[in-house]
């Protein structure tokens, strides 16, 4: 049955007898034995926590007021931004979503971050920038530029 589940095995204060051991051997089943309940009970905690689905939650880095819009011939749009918020990056696993009247037009990463000629990695609040965004040119005076990250919240089972 634990082979058929993929399950794995826990005793506590107990010792499977040869046959037992055999057949978990030629099965490939897992056998976990331990002589101490804390032990058995941060074993089954810790399966459980495996089992369950990751669950993610939006951090959001910074906000940028698009006050400008450049066309640049073979790049497209860029917009110029006030980082009204936090800050602005393009480094890790940010990703940008450009609000349009507090509507979601479009969410994806940062193409070019730039400050005046500079290629920037970030910047912040109160700053101006240019920001181009991968894939995307329909942008407009007044849209507001969001950068957040997805974090992994940390499962709790008590």
């Amino acid at each position: 049955l634990a082979s058929a589940s993929n399950a794995i095995i826990i005793g506590f204060n107990v010792r499977p007898d040869r046959n037992a051991a055999d057949t978990a051997e030629r099965e490939e089943v897992d056998i976990r034995l331990h002589s101490v309940i804390y032990t058995v009970t941060e074993e089954i905690q810790k399966g459980m926590e495996g089992l369950l689905e990751p669950t993610f939650k939006e951090v959001r880095i910074g906000t940028a007021e698009v006050r400008e819009v450049f066309k640049v011939p073979k790049i497209g749009s860029i917009a110029g931004c006030m980082v009204t918020e936090g800050r602005i990056t393009r480094a890790g696993e940010t990703t940008a979503r450009l609000l349009r009247d507090n509507v979601v037009v479009h969410e994806g990463k940062i193409a070019s971050l730039r400050r005046f000629k500079d290629d920037v990695s970030e910047v912040k609040s109160g700053f101006e920038c240019g920001i181009g965004l991968e894939r995307f040119n329909d942008i407009k005076i007044g849209d507001v530029i969001e950068v957040f990250t997805m974090e992994r919240v940390k499962v709790a089972t008590a």
